[in-house]
């Protein structure tokens, strides 16, 4: 499956990190219920690969599971290794974009800039994580997309509920969503249906499209 269809389909990418891995089941049960279709652990989280392979177990066919902060080719390749099927990083690192080109790695870079966009972009990414958007702000995907229409943006950073639709009008192709589908309060007290819950909002949401 050609995962960045996928992205530019459900147009949601969850990111999970800092946890442990007890309350990652809790976490990968919820948003799965509540129809995410790609999860991403980071890998400054512990345990991040254990995760990953938990993830594979616990969800093969209903999500696709990535790895994110992959800052260079040796965390990529152990990410892989571990069972993830896309990467994510917050920097443009060519040789990790050309390692994931190689191997037929679905990557999504992270850039802030037109220079860093393009040449992830040329490099071979399909779509670039405009990053850090919670500091970026609207106005500069607006900006940014004017030139640069032709590459989809993954915005990640400072999206909820109340201002997702915002990211989509300005231009982002998708979005990257972190604490905002996952309550701390139902992450300690294993609530997986709250999770999903509020998980389900933001894919219904997505699916509008306009």
């Amino acid at each position: 499956m050609n995962l960045t269809e996928v992205l530019l389909e459900s147009r949601l990418v969850a990111i999970v990190r800092g946890i442990s891995r007890e309350a990652a089941i809790t976490a990968g049960t919820g948003m799965t219920d509540g129809g995410i279709r790609l999860m991403e652990v980071t890998l400054n989280t512990p345990g991040a690969h254990e995760i990953i392979g938990d993830w594979r177990t616990r969800h093969e066919g209903q999500a696709y599971v990535g790895a994110g902060t992959v800052l260079n080719v040796q965390m990529a390749k152990d990410a892989v290794a571990a069972g993830a099927q896309f990467l994510v990083s917050p920097n443009v690192d060519l040789s990790v974009i050309e390692y994931a080109v190689e191997h037929g790695v679905e990557i999504w870079p992270g850039a802030m800039t037109p220079t860093e966009i393009v040449a992830a972009h040329e490099a071979g990414a399909r779509v670039v994580k405009l990053f850090p958007m919670a500091s970026l702000g609207l106005p500069y995907l607006r900006e940014i997309k004017a030139p640069l229409n032709h590459i989809p943006l993954l915005a990640t950073g400072g999206a909820n509920l109340d201002n997702i639709t915002d990211y989509f009008a300005a231009g982002a192709a998708a979005v990257g969503l972190g604490s905002a589908l996952l309550p701390r309060e139902a992450l300690a007290a294993g609530n997986h249906e709250q999770i999903a819950a509020c998980t389900h909002a933001f894919v219904e949401v997505a699916r509008v499209k306009k």
